[in-house]
């Protein structure tokens, strides 16, 4: 076993350089076939540590619910996004059903959830959180990201846009579930970003893309990477364990729920 795991970490180093030199060709075809050699492999590698047999096929959408679907979404993105985005991403990378109507309550479900038995679940679908530690307006955030990953500075809109372009970009490069919503996903995103398409006929280039984010994120990321350090710092400090995930109250919505 020890030799034959060896022999797969040794592919799946091989396998990541290529696809690496393959995005930096900006061959697009070479590089769809080596993710997909690469998935195969880290299968093949987690089937060997755990004993299972790997698995081929997944769930058919249909039984997927809609908070896993959104959990699919936004771990793809990498990034606190807005549900229009994540069903989106859903949509052309998962054959996702959701709609945006369907998470209207979701995240007041899940804090529901999660204040009747803590930490109960592996994850749950939390809010992003504001400079005053309240829930941001319609941010959703995974509850297994750091803090510094869910609070929202006065940068992070760009930078959670940019984060997630490149992660739209990257899938864009394995066949997804549906080519046309994914094509048109990625050239609305990169529409956003100096560099990533104009003057470019036809549907957008993912390595122009990633290319373009990454060199504005270059721009960003330090002073944001400050800003939420400090706010998490501050969140970590004032919040309970609810609020951490859900934000603090602000004085309107106290004076909201009073009036109810």
């Amino acid at each position: 076993m020890s030799d034959r795991l060896d022999d797969l970490e040794r592919r799946i180093d091989e396998l990541r350089a290529a696809v690496r030199t393959a995005m930096r060709a900006r061959d697009g075809g070479g590089a769809r076939a080596l993710r997909a050699e690469l998935r195969s492999a880290e299968r093949a590698w987690d089937a060997l540590v755990t004993g299972e047999p790997p698995k081929t096929k997944e769930r058919p959408p249909g039984l997927v619910t809609v908070r896993e679907q959104v959990h699919q979404g936004l771990r793809l993105l990498g990034a606190s996004a807005q549900p229009r985005l994540v069903v989106a991403v859903s949509e052309a990378f998962f054959g996702g059903t959701i709609r945006s109507g369907q998470l209207t309550s979701l995240r007041r479900d899940e804090e529901r959830s999660f204040r009747s038995s803590p930490f109960g679940r592996p994850y749950y679908l939390c809010a992003a959180l504001t400079d005053r530690l309240s829930p941001a307006r319609g941010l959703l955030a995974l509850s297994a990201w750091p803090l510094e990953r869910r609070v929202v500075g006065p940068l992070s809109p760009r930078v959670d846009f940019l984060t997630a372009a490149i992660a739209v970009a990257g899938q864009s490069m394995e066949p997804p579930a549906d080519g046309e919503r994914a094509e048109r996903l990625l050239a609305r995103m990169a529409r956003n970003i100096p560099g990533a398409g104009e003057s470019v006929l036809g549907p957008p280039d993912p390595v122009r893309v990633i290319e373009a984010a990454r060199a504005e994120l270059r721009v960003h990321a330090d002073r944001d990477t400050r800003d939420r350090a400090e706010l998490a710092e501050r969140a970590a400090a004032q919040l309970d364990d609810v609020t951490r995930l859900f934000g603090a109250a602000t004085l309107s919505t106290i004076k909201k729920e009073k009036a109810k």
